[in-house]
């Protein structure tokens, strides 16, 4: 049954009456007054994230110089930008690494760097035309002096994510972090009952045009996420057992906060970003509200063996992130201690932050203007390599 529209709720922040609880609140609001009577007082339930997004970036803007030039290759702090888009636009991702320091320092840091207001040295190159008969630039920008520079991150935050673990005899180094051998450690990643897809599992108001909250800053769901793959398995409370959804997220990184945006190197593997996520879910109904009640102990999530250097990696079984959040787990009769590779502490602000933005009436709910599919559009390319390809 209905109770609200978008614009019902956006009327009530307009006017400062609407009821905003976060995603953890709303569990015990329910348990107290029941679905019924919590769907009618409830507005908006907020949630968070804030975790490694490796399949992040920047599209920048540095304007023209004098005489101009039609950048073909770019450099900023030496980490190399994709140049191949117009004369003075660039992209530069994530993951990227540095050319002097290499692990040290990437495309994360140059993000970071920009944000926090610092100057970044810039070194382009160019073929030289008779439009744009430069061949060559050094100079430093910041993000006072650049026409625009905007996030654009193809695949952010994953429905659900795999739980990492080791069964070999060394140490391995992922993107799921150090995994010490013979069952050490687990990793895992998300940030359980406050995640944002796992609040709305169907994608019922979160889709192309939703307004969220990226970095600090208020940015939108600009397309699915690369690898979306909502045709998962799922339980039966639309909780996925793997990967699942992801967005597409754009957002103005002059308006985003290093609070909510920091670059790290996990140790052998790389440079990655964490980024952080807010999404208010709109309670337009009872099923709706059920959704945002899912406990940690109702969020499944598989165990892989990163051991195994494939991509269909075994899985040693399934386990809940109230589980995950105790600290140890059990795999096959041993003990194995749990480590959170998300900040549960940012994802809590994230939410919080994001709940007072809309009862001060600075931030509104969108309805999205198409939906996320719900079935797979194709499938998973298996990629292979040509090394014994005849000619």
């Amino acid at each position: 049954m209905g109770y609200k529209s978008f614009d019902e709720i956006n009327e009530k922040i307009k006017c400062g009456k609407a009821v905003v609880v976060t995603a953890e609140e709303i569990i015990d609001i329910v348990a107290e007054k029941g679905v019924k009577q919590a769907a009618k007082e409830v507005d908006v339930v907020t949630t968070g994230t804030f975790g490694p997004m490796c399949s992040s970036g920047m599209f920048i803007n540095f304007g023209h110089s004098e005489p101009p030039i039609r950048m073909t290759k770019v450099w900023l702090n030496d980490v190399l930008a994709y140049a191949g888009v117009a004369a003075v636009d660039a992209y530069i991702g994530a993951t990227e690494l540095s050319e002097t320091r290499g692990m040290e320092y990437g495309g994360a840091h140059v993000i970071e760097d920009l944000i926090a207001g610092k100057d970044i040295k810039l070194y382009a190159e160019s073929y030289g035309t008779d439009c744009y008969p430069r061949k060559e630039i050094t100079t430093y920008i910041n993000k006072n002096n650049v026409n625009q520079a905007y996030m654009f991150n193809p695949r952010n935050a994953y429905q659900n994510y795999a739980v990492a673990a080791n069964t070999t005899n060394r140490i391995i180094h992922t993107y799921m972090g150090t995994l010490l051998p013979n069952l050490g450690n687990v990793t895992y990643t998300t940030s359980g009952e406050l995640s944002p897809l796992l609040n709305d599992p169907y994608y019922r108001t979160i889709g192309i045009g939703t307004r969220v909250f990226l970095g600090g800053a208020q940015g939108y769901v600009a397309w699915e996420g690369t690898q979306h793959n909502p045709s998962q398995k799922r339980r039966e409370n639309g909780v996925p057992l793997s990967s699942a959804g992801t967005l597409a997220l754009i957002g103005d990184i002059k308006q985003m906060s290093t609070r909510f945006i920091r670059a790290a190197v996990f140790e052998k593997y790389g440079v990655t970003l964490f980024v952080g996520v807010g999404i208010p879910i709109p309670i337009l109904d009872e099923e709706l509200l059920i959704n945002t009640c899912v406990k940690n102990s109702e969020i499944f999530a598989n165990i892989y063996d990163y051991g195994v250097q494939s991509r269909n990696k075994p899985v040693l079984g399934s386990v809940s992130y109230e589980e995950l959040r105790s600290g140890t787990i059990e795999i096959n009769g041993k003990k194995v201690p749990t480590a959170p590779l998300s900040s549960l502490k940012k994802a809590r602000e994230i939410a919080e932050l994001l709940k007072q933005q809309i009862m001060k009436g600075e931030f509104f709910i969108s309805q999205p203007v198409a939906s996320l599919p719900l079935e797979n559009k194709g499938n998973t390319l298996d990629i292979r390599g040509i090394e014994n390809e005849k000619d």
